[in-house]
Order: C-alpha cells, then sequence, then structure tokens
C-alpha cells in the first residue's frame, strides 16, 4: 500500500511517525512538487491542487482536520470518484469542549469584569449569575458541537443548539434552519459557534443576527474567522449589545497586529489552539477507516461535497 502525505504547515516528522506506527505495512512517503508515483491514499491538510488533481489512482484523500474548508474550495480540480474524508473527533472533541467551557465559566463567574478591576486596583464584590438565565446556544451540531455540548451539560449550563438540518438530542433544545435562527439567538445568553464554514455559514454572525442576541450576551467562535463580520462585532461590543467575545479564530491568521481587535479589552484572542491535531489519534482512526475501505465496507466522516461538509 503507497501513501502519500503533504501537511505544509507541520513539522512532517511526529506525524510521519504516528501514520507509519499506525499502518506499519504502508509505504508512506512525504509528497513532493512533481511526484506522480503511483498511491492508495492521500493524507493531506491545505494540500497544493496538483498533489491531488487528475488522482484517479486514489482510493480515498483524508483531509488531516475536521475543518474540510480549504479543501471544499478546490474540489472541482479533484478526481470526482475519489471520497474525501475528514477527521471525526481524534482527541479534538475534549479539547475543545475544555475550551469553551473555560470560556464560559469566565464570563458566568465574572473573571472578565474582575480582570479589568485588577487593572485599576479597585477591589469589589459582583453579584453572582444564576446559570439558570445563562443559557448557552451552540452554533452546530456535528460531533464537536454535540461533544461541546455534553461538557456543558455536565457544568448544569442550559443548552440550546442549531444546525442547518434538525436534530434530536437528549437533553438540549434544537433549532434548525434559518426560521428558527432568530428564537435561537434570542434565548442564548451565550453562543459557541462551531459550524462548518460553507457559502451559506459564511458571515453568519453580523449586525443582523447578532443583535438579536439579548443584550449584555457573549460571543465565543472555535470555528473559522469567516463566520464573524469583524466590524460588525466590534460595534456593538463597544456599544455595550455583546459584553464580551472570545474568539480562538479569525479572517485574517495571524491576526495582524494593527487589528481592533487587539485594542479591545473585552475581546479575547487566542491564536487558533482551540483543538490541535493529536497525530497518534488521528493516526489510528485514519488506519482502521482505510482497513474498513480495502474491506469494501463503508466509513463515516465521508465529506458531502455538495453541502461544503
Amino acid at each position: 500500500m503507497n501513501i502519500i502525505y503533504c501537511n505544509q504547515s507541520s513539522n512532517p516528522e511526529v506525524p510521519l511517525r504516528a501514520f507509519q506506527n499506525a499502518l506499519p505495512h504502508a509505504k508512506i512517503r512525504q509528497w513532493q512538487a512533481g511526484d506522480n508515483a503511483p498511491a492508495d491514499y492521500a493524507l493531506v491538510w491545505k494540500p497544493p491542487v496538483e498533489m491531488l488533481a487528475g488522482r484517479d489512482d486514489l482510493k480515498a484523500i483524508f483531509n488531516l482536520g475536521a475543518g474540510v474548508d480549504a479543501i471544499i474550495k478546490m474540489v472541482d480540480q479533484l478526481p470526482k470518484q475519489v471520497p474525501i474524508i475528514r477527521l471525526e473527533d481524534a482527541g479534538m472533541g475534549e479539547q475543545m469542549a475544555d475550551y469553551v467551557c473555560h470560556a464560559v465559566l469566565h464570563y458566568f463567574r465574572r473573571f472578565d469584569l474582575f480582570a479589568r478591576q485588577a487593572q485599576h486596583a479597585h477591589w469589589q464584590s459582583i453579584a453572582p449569575l444564576s446559570k439558570k438565565e445563562f443559557t448557552v446556544g451552540v452554533l452546530g451540531m456535528g460531533t464537536l458541537g454535540q461533544s461541546i455540548a455534553a461538557s456543558l451539560l455536565q457544568l448544569k449550563f442550559p443548552v440550546i443548539g442549531w444546525s442547518n438540518s434538525a436534530k434530536q438530542i437528549d437533553e438540549i433544545q434544537c433549532y434548525s434552519g434559518a426560521d428558527e435562527l432568530p428564537k435561537f439567538l434570542a434565548e442564548s445568553k451565550v453562543i459557541v459557534c462551531i459550524l462548518p464554514l460553507t457559502e451559506q455559514t459564511s458571515g453568519i454572525l453580523n449586525r443582523h443576527t447578532l443583535a438579536q442576541l439579548p443584550r449584555g450576551a457573549y460571543v465565543i467562535n472555535v470555528a473559522r474567522g469567516a463566520h464573524i463580520v469583524e466590524q460588525d462585532l466590534l460595534e456593538l461590543v463597544r456599544n455595550g449589545h455583546i459584553a464580551g467575545a472570545t474568539l480562538d479564530v479569525v479572517q485574517t491568521e495571524p491576526l495582524p497586529g494593527n487589528h481592533p481587535f487587539w485594542q479591545e479589552p473585552k475581546i479575547t484572542i487566542t491564536p487558533h489552539v482551540a483543538a490541535l491535531t493529536l497525530w497518534d489519534e488521528s493516526a489510528v482512526q485514519i488506519a482502521e477507516k482505510i482497513a474498513l475501505l480495502e474491506q469494501g465496507l463503508p466509513v463515516t466522516g465521508v465529506i458531502d461535497c455538495v453541502k461544503g461538509y
């Protein structure tokens, strides 16, 4: 079995070792420009088009992450019959849930206000909030969204969810479609964006939708920067409608030093670290799926290129 690997944003030593351990009988090589030698599978993250275009010999392309927006952009140039398979969790769900729970608790326990007080040597208690009135709305109820929601439920926060298509999940009021988005937003004290990035979801958090949140709501984005219209968010933070935002992703990464988000004390920025790919877990998951494909059996995580996720 021949496998080609390309991830231009990561040192290849650690992931290649993980994949070789999980697939000991495979020949795994790092793809180089001009490499047209036969391959059965491709392991990629943001690959150049020329790596995959015309590769009818591939049995599947594995996207080395949960987000598939980068590879979807080139899908018209890829072989139509070759499935593209995304990572499902592979240790990212727990990381993402930890990140979101920390951010929710940060706002719920008023640590954002205490931090601003401390900058002025101001010592003053603040009345606690009620969890019953601190509903967390999760935008995107896929694998990662459900993991986040489950962790929030363990902390006894009320949780509601919204997705493009209808879902039924125990203990969670689920909304779906454009018609139910306003009701979802109106009930959310905090919104957590974990949506896939598609033409329909790009800019979904804008002046119009963010204004439908109750005054004093909070925004947490762990999906893609393009989900938020940044100037709209900034204006609503400055006028007090949005009490605070925690953004792990932004439109331009790294965030430029002169971007106004850096100077806004109510906006917290982290450098796209909410969930990093865990190579050992990812390699095992991919090896298991390759074993199923070799037996002619179906696998989960196949991208619907029409839906974009």
